[in-house]
């Protein structure tokens, strides 16, 4: 049975290489400010920060919902405004309770479906330069498990926390070869993530296969969380 999933923030990185996963055997709502260059995915046209999701344009029920944007503000603490930490707020953990409060009814509305945030490596991980990014994504992990136990068992709530994973969002940081090498090599699997390979996990944490997990934050970061290289 094709399943109706809904990914914010999907026309570029991890959605668009989920959508792209997804597409063949699913109906995929791609909800961005830009339309999905992925054939077969349904573009809706949408801001987390500025306007509401047109419900209209979904399925009366969602077998999933993937929330993607996020933002990397990496700079010294002294150096981050008070602005900094909001805006990060807003565009991490705001924006995924907005849309997530839009939409839950038709994820209830299903016999079961899932949930996939994103948080970061950072979050458990204390990583100099990264306190407003860890401190939103740190309010996304304390979402997932809390939203894991109430709405347990129909909806499973998960979350992926990557390292640096080669998309346009990272794009500063990884817009050189030597600045890749570089990135890669502060991993002790030598090199950055790919889209592909997150969105398999979150594709992964969509299908019946994970229908057993909720609650749980994966960590998908070339082993720089718990490793020496």
């Amino acid at each position: 049975m094709n399943k109706n999933i809904l990914i914010i923030g999907g026309s570029s990185g991890i959605g668009a290489a989920l959508s792209n996963k997804l597409a063949n055997q699913n109906n995929v709502y791609c909800a961005s400010r830009t339309p999905s260059p992925i054939p077969g995915v349904t573009s809706i046209a949408y801001d987390v920060l500025e306007n509401d999701l047109d419900l209209q344009a979904l399925p009366d029920t969602l077998e999933g919902l993937v929330y993607c944007p996020g933002s990397i503000n990496l700079r010294p603490f002294k150096g981050l405004k008070p602005d900094t930490f909001r805006s990060d707020f807003e565009l991490n953990l705001i924006g995924a309770v907005r849309t997530l409060q839009r939409v839950l009814p038709k994820l209830q509305q299903a016999t079961a479906s899932s949930i996939v945030f994103f948080s970061t490596v950072a979050v458990q991980t204390g990583m100099p330069y990264h306190a407003s990014v860890a401190a939103a994504k740190g309010a996304i992990e304390g979402l997932t498990r809390s939203l894991a136990a109430e709405l347990a068992p129909s909806v499973r709530v998960n979350a992926i926390a990557p390292s640096l994973v080669n998309t346009p969002l990272a794009d500063k940081f990884l817009n050189s070869q030597e600045k890749i090498e570089r990135a890669g090599e502060r991993h002790p699997l030598q090199r950055v993530g790919t889209p592909e390979e997150i969105a398999a996990l979150a594709a992964f944490l969509l299908s019946e296969e994970a229908a057993w997990m909720t609650g749980q934050i994966l960590t998908a970061d070339g082993g720089i969380g718990t490793l020496k290289s």
